[in-house]
């Protein structure tokens, strides 16, 4: 075992093959996830670190968003959760030296992998235009070269200010309060590749853009639909809520294209059983389901509520809904024949189904990105949603929408106001608090902010946090976009693959993570954030920071707002970064739920922040109540001799961030340029198992995008469909392909065909 780095990118085109299991965690997850951490943070380091995740006075896990139960267990963390850890409390050091060895040229061929495993981020540095090597600069030469470019923009729109789901709420407040200051929206963050779509239909739906339930709710429930989503690799925590559940008598019925270990069988590491025996069966019933055939499947089902005596909680239609009658007409042309085709399933099945829905009281339907990134991904939500409606599934215990979300804090950085098209009620708030005008036009998302930077009309690019290059769709424009920048500014913990795609300049700014002490003028300071059911709790470092010349998130905001703005803000920049607690005073009198915020959150747990569907049966739509809609049914049609791609996380992942090379429960190991493809559909292609293709994307306007030299691997996909990892296969969606209202890039429905290749070198 040792802290070192690896100095050479692995093998990665050269996969071992297995049969994928049939189970999650146990033993084995135990296992890797210490060898893992040991690896990266020694013995001592890694006991101390990984009792303090997710723990009341600990930190929060900068991993997923999944909440923490009211008595978590003394190891309170999950396999990737120790991976996310280890990776952020590594003894792993990237320093200056580390510059002066590796040009521009050189980490720009390195893998992602590769450079994550080098190591934490020391000091500031800075690539000058046509250097070949970033150099040391000081924090206060950096902000001075920001607030030059910055203020040399012909308008604030022109700059684009990126935040990830990893940023705490004090500083996502702060970040979207120095970009309205400065003048502009344009605020996209991570939610614009995933949940948009979630949060596009549940407003207009139901009047707020997040889930209605929490973990108890779960508990109570006589029915879990899990829907694109894969609890085992992405949310693994998740699977002892659900594992709980089955205890209380639930029953779950997954709907997804792959099956996935811990859907199947989860063996709880915090148990006996877990760990040494038999674990728990948790799907009882797995509709594998073809990409993008949820909306007609989940239409069906509600028609058939309709139309079975007593099915519809018709005293909740009438007084909690609108629009049941125009819903239930669209809903009454619901075809079986279209049906079956959209799905792959059968009758049967769909049968089955509905008798679980029907005999139970209350049901929770979960759901992630399998749901959210098709081109019709907000009218299947909208479906997801008529289908609670029909039963008075929202609004009591034990029932309603719970998207599962990804990053830490995602949640929490929109209610503080990342977002680009804000709302006029909290920008008259945010203007009154501080005494200025903010912008009232809509600023960029993603996908926006990418043509932006294409056509030149957004010329600086600040990220706070994450790796956007690889993050977003279209590589090859996305690089050449961020290229045409005149500065990209990235706050960072470690190397990825977005500091090797740069402006004419380029700074990396070292920020602390959230394992680690921050220590202000005003003292020991803690941040917050808000979990995927809306609880808002504290997170407290403990450990020495990787290196003396990191400054905090909240306080590279508070700096660089005084150097840009000067006296032309009244907001007291100083006395934010020295004290937290009065960030969140402020918070308190701006965003609504906030109320107390310091005395509450100070308990443990924190607290859960008002939401009208679920505590009220309330709905602040247009119309006062919940909306049925009646979106036009729609799913993928595929050419023949082509396949419907979705791209999808390996085992050893979290987003962009690579921990291995590893698929553990697909059974993959020691590569990532793999397809997973049903048998059949590779016997048609004349491609055997072990063979090797590339994926070729096809698009409605005559356009095709290649990805060379990926294993084919026969898996029990579902028929039509194959699956590769993703940020590789990025380059296989267009910038344009979006979901229609939420404009998510469509990464789970992409036209392929897979013509002979051969192993990338």
């Amino acid at each position: 075992m040792s802290a070192k780095p690896p100095a050479k990118d692995p093998v990665q085109d050269a996969p071992e093959v297995s049969e994928p299991l049939h189970a999650a965690a146990g033993l084995p997850a135990v296992a890797h996830s210490l060898r893992l951490a040991h690896r990266q943070m020694g013995a001592r380091r890694t006991a101390l670190t990984l009792l303090r995740v997710n723990q009341p006075t600990g930190f929060d896990c900068p991993g997923c968003a999944w909440p923490e139960p009211d008595r978590p267990h003394r190891a309170e963390f999950c396999e990737n959760g120790a991976k996310a850890v280890a990776e952020e409390a590594t003894l792993r050091r990237v320093t200056p030296a580390f510059f002066a060895e590796h040009g521009l040229a050189e980490l720009s061929e390195r893998s992602g992998y590769w450079l994550g495993q080098q190591g934490r981020l020391t000091e500031p540095m800075y690539l000058d235009e046509g250097a070949e090597h970033y150099r040391p600069i000081g924090w206060d030469a950096a902000f001075e070269l920001i607030a030059e470019e910055l203020t040399a923009l012909d308008s604030p729109d022109e700059a684009v200010f990126y935040t990830s789901g990893r940023t705490s709420n004090e500083a996502a407040f702060l970040y979207q309060l120095f970009a309205r200051e400065f003048g502009t929206n344009n605020l996209p963050d991570c939610s614009n590749m995933c949940h948009e779509s979630s949060g596009s239909a549940l407003t207009e739906t139901l009047g707020v853009g997040k889930g209605s339930v929490l973990l108890e709710d779960l508990y109570r429930a006589d029915l879990i639909v899990v829907a694109g989503q894969n609890p085992g690799t992405n949310h693994p925590r998740m699977l002892t809520a659900l594992e709980r559940a089955k205890a209380e008598g639930a029953r779950i019925i997954t709907v997804n294209p792959l099956p996935e270990a811990g859907l199947e069988r989860f063996r709880n590491p915090q148990t006996p059983k877990g760990l040494v025996g038999g674990g728990t069966a948790l799907t009882d019933l797995f509709l594998q389901v073809r990409l993008g055939g949820d909306q007609a499947l989940f239409r069906l089902l509600n028609k058939l509520i309709i139309e079975r005596d007593g099915a519809v909680d018709e005293a909740f239609v009438r007084e909690h809904t609108h629009g049941f009658d125009r819903f239930a007409e669209a809903a009454s042309a619901a075809d079986w024949a279209q049906t079956l085709e959209a799905t792959g399933l059968t009758r049967a099945e769909i049968e089955r189904a509905l008798e679980m829905v029907l005999a139970a009281d209350s049901v929770v339907v979960c759901w992630a990105m399998g749901l959210t990134q098709h081109k019709h991904a907000v009218p299947t939500i909208k479906e997801v949603v008529n289908f609670l409606l029909l039963r008075g599934n929202i609004g009591r215990p034990g029932a309603g929408v719970c998207p599962v979300r990804g990053h830490s804090n995602v949640q929490g950085d929109r209610t503080m106001g990342i977002v680009e098209r804000p709302a006029a009620a909290f920008l008259d708030a945010l203007g009154a608090e501080f005494g200025f005008e903010p912008p009232r036009h809509h600023g960029l998302d993603v996908v926006n902010a990418i043509r932006a930077l294409r056509d030149g009309t957004a010329k600086v690019f600040f990220a706070m946090g994450g790796n956007f290059v690889a993050a977003s769709p279209d590589t090859d424009v996305t690089e050449r976009a961020m290229r045409r920048a005149r500065l990209t500014v990235h706050v960072s913990t470690k190397l990825n693959r977005s500091h090797c795609v740069t402006g004419a300049r380029a700074l990396i700014l070292p920020t602390l993570g959230r394992t680690e002490r921050d220590v202000q003028a005003g003292g020991e300071q803690f941040v917050t954030v808000e979990d995927s059911m809306g609880v808002v709790h504290a997170s407290r470092g403990r450990l020495r920071p990787a290196s003396e010349a990191l400054l905090s998130e909240p306080a590279i905001v508070c700096r660089l707002a005084r150097r840009v703005l000067g006296e032309r803000s009244a907001t007291p920049w100083a006395e934010f970064e020295a004290d937290y607690a009065k960030v969140r005073a402020r918070i308190a009198r701006v965003i609504p739920g906030f109320t107390d915020f310091e005395e509450r959150v100070a308990k443990p747990g924190g607290f859960t922040l008002p939401h009208a569907p679920r505590d009220e049966r309330r709905f602040p739509t247009a119309t006062g109540k919940a909306n049925f809609t009646a979106e036009q049914v729609t799913f993928p049609r595929v050419p023949a001799g082509r396949l419907l791609l979705q791209t999808l996380r390996s085992h050893d992942q979290y987003n962009t961030t690579v921990y291995g090379l590893d698929d553990r429960y697909r059974g993959i190991a020691g590569g990532r340029r793999v397809v997973l493809v049903h048998p059949a559909d590779a016997a048609d292609a004349g491609l055997a198992d072990g063979d090797y293709a590339d994926l070729v994307s096809e698009w409605t306007d005559g356009t095709e995008r290649v990805a060379p030299g990926f294993r084919v691997v026969h898996y029990p996909t579902a028929r039509g469909c194959a699956a590769a990892y993703y940020p590789e296969t990025n380059v296989l969606v267009p910038l344009d392909a979006t979901a229609d209202t939420s404009n998510t890039p469509v990464s789970k429905s992409v036209v392929i065909r897979l013509t002979p290749g051969a192993a990338c070198q």
